[in-house]
């Protein structure tokens, strides 16, 4: 019998049979293969029994191990897909824990300067919001209607907002100190982010303040934070890029919205958009939102020269009212020189006056709204009267009550301020925290004492109008008599009144109870209610009677059966022979608002917006949900009591 030489797959089995493998520790090349000794007669039966066993039993294996590594590809791309979308859910939700619990700490760690933190915040939320990666509130919590709240004929979808602050100092700089004109000042100083932080659910946005021409702020360091008091102190000195970049890009956002709407991105097309065509409010492209813009005067214009603070106001007004819901006119800086000096009546009254003229005049049909922002520390009676006597004449809509405070409040108590933290308390600056929050209570209170006796006109000349009642409080029945123009005194009186009402009121029905507990808890008054004013408007079901409606035997109220929607003046008043009523100034609170308790008892106070600042800083960019999910829960506990 001949040799042959074995197939090429049984050489290899043989070799990988009688190699020797290394010892643990050992180099491959002290290993030397065995010798193999075979005969013919032994290749031949170990060739056909090895063919026959790797023939039978190789396949199978293969086949095997890529099934179950096809399976465990596909488990572990799922796992990782599903983990990817989870993740992106979870993170873009300002519900998530993660911002305040690891994005703020980490700022904190990285960027022990808070200026510097909030500059990369900016940064990185403006372009997360380029990607789609931005936070945003998820969920339909608005849209239920519980917190929608009416404001100069918009339903704002919840009375949240966020402030712009004013809280700069100016400092003249030393000499050779090198101009730098940038710095982000407030939450959104030169309008980088206003759709990132309308995403995160606030109603109100406020952005600025802008000034006519750009000018740098004080040297670094300028903000501080007071951690164990989650309080800020700062002087940044009105950085501002200028009035005129800031409208550039507020002019490229309303553009930009043209475009995505088909109508080009000429000046046509923009138009169309701040006209309203698009069905949205100008400034912040979103029904149910407002954009508000602050303005200041730059800080090398002398405070006395009444006609050239006047041009500086106007000129941002010009530059930048077009883009805006509302204008606020910021006078009450706690540190510029001179600017809280402006709050005087009657330097007050012409810079206001010119302000809402040249507001009215935009190239737009509706013009926006004119807010004048007031100091808290400008707190005594005649201060406030003043202001509101300055707000009345000059036509202004509204006020801003609150602001950074010179004043360092008493710490709380269960807080242990460090000794690094008391010398903080002694830099120059503006204060805010929740410390301030019991005055900004106090003071929107009597804001709105004063704004709504203001309603009352001071002369007969020129002013022929009703007082508005303060918001939350109850509407006269339509049951009330002409006659019945001051309480009654007398006993004879009060005895009629109690016999008149048990007669005319009626027990509520069923349906009647149904829709009170459907109805929101910020009622919005008839007044106001804009389904009011629109003819479409579907009418009441016939079959359903009015609890309200006097009975077939009672007395006609008035010659017209309208139901009166103001109180009566005093007779000896001139409105009382007048149907037309001033609008009702509103109110925007910002100073220590960090809870939805805390919202909801300034709004109670009189305010119709709460806004926040400095709990954001702390809180991350879910605080406005997280302020929000508390005020509904602070209200169904109130509704439960009540």
């Amino acid at each position: 019998m001949s040799c042959s030489r074995p197939p090429p797959l049984v050489r290899a089995s043989l070799k990988s049979l009688f190699i020797r493998r290394p010892r643990a520790g050992q180099h491959p090349s002290h290993s030397s293969p065995r010798k193999i000794r075979y005969n013919a007669h032994h290749v031949q039966l170990r060739s056909a029994s090895t063919t026959a066993a790797i023939a039978s039993s190789t396949p199978p294996v293969r086949d095997a191990r890529s099934l179950l590594t096809r399976l465990k590809n596909l488990l572990l791309g799922t796992s990782i897909g599903l983990t990817v979308i989870l993740g992106y859910y979870y993170v873009t939700d300002t519900r998530a824990s993660v911002h305040e619990w690891l994005v703020i700490p980490c700022l904190r760690y990285f960027y022990p300067d808070a200026e510097d933190a909030h500059e990369f915040g900016n940064r990185a939320l403006k372009a997360l919001y380029s990607f789609g990666l931005h936070p945003r509130e998820r969920g339909l919590d608005d849209a239920k209607g519980d917190l929608a709240m009416e404001v100069w004929g918009h339903l704002l979808q919840n009375p949240v907002g966020t402030s712009a602050g004013g809280i700069e100092e100016f400092r003249m700089p030393e000499e050779g100190t090198p101009a730098n004109i940038k710095g982000f000042v407030q939450i959104d100083k030169h309008c980088d982010i206003p759709d990132a932080l309308l995403a995160a659910g606030p109603a109100v946005i406020e952005i600025g303040g802008v000034t006519p021409q750009a000018q740098e702020g004080n040297p670094k360091p300028r903000v501080w934070r007071i951690p164990s008091q989650k309080a800020l102190i700062n002087r940044y000195g009105l950085n501002s890029n200028g009035a005129d970049h800031v409208a550039v890009r507020l002019r490229q956002r309303v553009r930009e919205y043209a475009y995505h709407m088909g109508w080009g991105i000429d000046e046509e097309a923009e138009l169309r958009i701040l006209d309203g065509e698009a069905g949205v409010p100008p400034g912040s492209l979103q029904q149910g939102r407002l954009l508000a813009v602050q303005i200041a005067k730059n800080k090398w214009t002398v405070d006395t020269d009444i006609e050239m603070v006047k041009k500086d106001y106007v000129y941002c007004v010009d530059a930048l009212a077009r883009y805006a819901d509302v204008v606020v006119v910021n006078v009450s800086s706690p540190n510029t020189p001179g600017l809280r000096g402006l709050q005087k009546v009657e330097p007050l009254t012409d810079i206001l006056t010119a302000v809402v003229a040249a507001a009215r005049k935009v190239k737009r049909k509706t013009p926006p709204k004119v807010m004048v922002k007031v100091s808290p520390d400008e707190d005594c009676d005649n201060d406030v009267k003043g202001i509101c006597d300055a707000v009345w004449d000059s036509g202004v809509d509204g006020v801003v009550v609150g602001n950074t405070t010179k004043k360092r409040p008493d710490p709380t108590p269960s807080a242990y301020l460090s000794t690094h933290e008391q010398r903080l308390l002694l830099e120059q600056g503006g204060y805010s925290g929740p410390q301030t929050f019991a005055h900004t209570v106090a003071l929107v209170k009597r804001y709105r004492t004063m704004l709504d006796e203001g309603a009352y006109p001071r002369n007969n000349d020129n002013n022929d109008s009703e007082p508005i009642p303060p918001p939350f409080t109850s509407i006269p029945s339509p049951l009330e008599t002409p006659a019945a123009t001051h309480p009654p005194t007398t006993d004879a009186e009060i005895d009629a009144s109690v016999a008149r009402d048990k007669e005319h009121i009626k027990p509520p029905i069923p349906e009647a109870k149904a829709e009170s507990t459907s109805q929101s808890i910020f009622r919005i008054p008839e007044r106001n209610n804009p389904l009011n004013l629109s003819s479409s408007s579907p009418s009441p079901d016939p079959s359903v009677p009015d609890p309200t409606a006097p009975s077939p035997s009672s007395p006609s109220p008035s010659s017209s059966s309208k139901p009166h929607t103001h109180p009566p003046a005093p007779p000896n008043h001139p409105s009382s022979s007048s149907s037309s009523a001033p609008d009702r100034k509103v109110i925007f609170a910002t100073g220590g608002i960090t809870t939805g308790a805390q919202a909801v008892e300034v709004l109670a106070a009189g305010a119709d917006v709460a806004q926040v600042y400095t709990a954001l800083v702390y809180g991350g960019i879910g605080t406005v949900s997280k302020i929000k999910e508390e005020m509904r829960g602070e209200l169904r506990k109130r509704q439960q009591k009540g």
